[in-house]
């Protein structure tokens, strides 16, 4: 069975696959989601975070949720990831919890205490982060603990920085030149050791040596070199897809946005790593709201695509899309995407 959970303004979906088609259910209305997470080792376990309302969870595969003990007062919560390797004494994953102003939070009990962690802030970046709608902050936008490595975790800050550490966040390394500037997202994968891959607001980077170096490749892209969302194949770390817009104003602006989304299929006897739009299914790019991206974690080729028009499924590795058939109620076409997460 396939379970969504898929964020909007001012609700999230648990959006759930049957016997008899999607069951749908509305879930934290008027609570402000940001974003999600599954914990890949306990299937009842979920996690969601908002903007001004706390952390919360559920232990009934997505049926009720409760608040948990974190405390962020005078914060908003804007990333969740769980470490797909790491694991505490009571069988939970370790969750990370990033907040604006930027800090990180761990626990290894599935939330009942919790580390600050926040010694990145001395890091010498610093003093120039700086998130534009609000100059005077910035925040922990993207936690990616590697799929790979215990305690090798990267942070991309919101604006400013890629930094990393390789000991669970006791100690820090910052930004390097020629690094990505504004990563949204990035991602680890499973058989592609050492790789990363950001999807950034300044274009699409890739590292072969977890960050020590870095190439941007984006060819293929046009004037589209701002990136939101990305996500790779499950089963072949060379297929990703990404959501791109012309500039931060034309993807989240809802009354006239305009995104796109492309795909890369990396095929060795021709040494071709250029992006192609793929459009198959989707939505008209006008009108629709830079989408979230989400790969299924056990089906190869199974890509996910959030956006205010729906929700979207391509089982041939992003070349073709289908919509769900889901009822997609008339508020949710003015409601920008927040976050995506799947679990089969």
């Amino acid at each position: 069975m396939t379970t969504i959970l898929a964020s909007l303004e001012n609700l999230f979906l648990v959006i759930e696959s049957t016997k008899n088609g999607w069951k749908v259910q509305e879930h934290l209305k008027r609570q402000k989601p940001s974003s999600l997470a599954f914990d890949p080792e306990h299937p009842q376990r979920a996690y969601c975070g908002t903007f001004d309302n706390g952390l919360w969870k559920t232990d009934n595969n997505c049926q009720t949720w409760e608040k948990t003990s974190l405390e962020v007062s005078g914060s908003s919560i804007m990333s969740l990831s769980v470490s797909p390797i790491e694991k505490g004494e009571d069988g939970f994953n370790k969750l990370f919890v990033g907040t604006e102003p930027s800090i990180i939070y761990s626990s290894i009990d599935g939330g009942q205490t919790w580390e600050k962690i926040d010694e990145f802030n001395k890091l010498p970046s610093h003093s120039t982060w700086s998130f534009p709608p609000r100059p005077s902050t910035h925040h922990v936008r993207w936690i990616e603990p590697d799929v790979n490595r215990k305690e090798y975790l990267f942070v991309a800050i919101e604006a400013g920085a890629l930094i990393k550490s390789f000991d669970g966040g006791r100690t820090w390394m910052d930004r390097i030149e020629n690094g990505p500037y504004d990563t949204h997202t990035l991602r680890t994968h499973k058989k592609a050791p050492r790789r990363l891959y950001s999807a950034a607001g300044d274009g699409y980077f890739e590292s072969q040596d977890y960050g020590g170096s870095w190439k941007k490749l984006d060819e293929g892209l046009g004037q589209h070199t701002y990136l939101l969302g990305i996500a790779v194949n499950s089963d072949d770390p060379e297929n990703i897809i990404i959501s791109a817009a012309s500039n931060a104003w034309q993807a989240h602006y809802r009354q006239d946005p305009e995104s796109f989304v492309y795909r890369r299929s990396y095929d060795i006897h021709d040494n071709d790593k250029r992006w192609s739009s793929t459009t198959d299914g989707l939505p008209e790019s006008k009108g629709t709201i830079i989408s979230m991206i989400q790969s299924n974690p056990k089906i190869k080729d199974e890509f996910y695509c959030l956006n205010n028009r729906g929700i979207y499924c391509s089982k041939d590795s992003g070349i073709s899309w289908d919509v769900l058939d889901i009822p997609w109620a008339k508020e949710y076409y003015l409601q920008h995407p927040w976050a995506l997460a799947v679990k089969e």
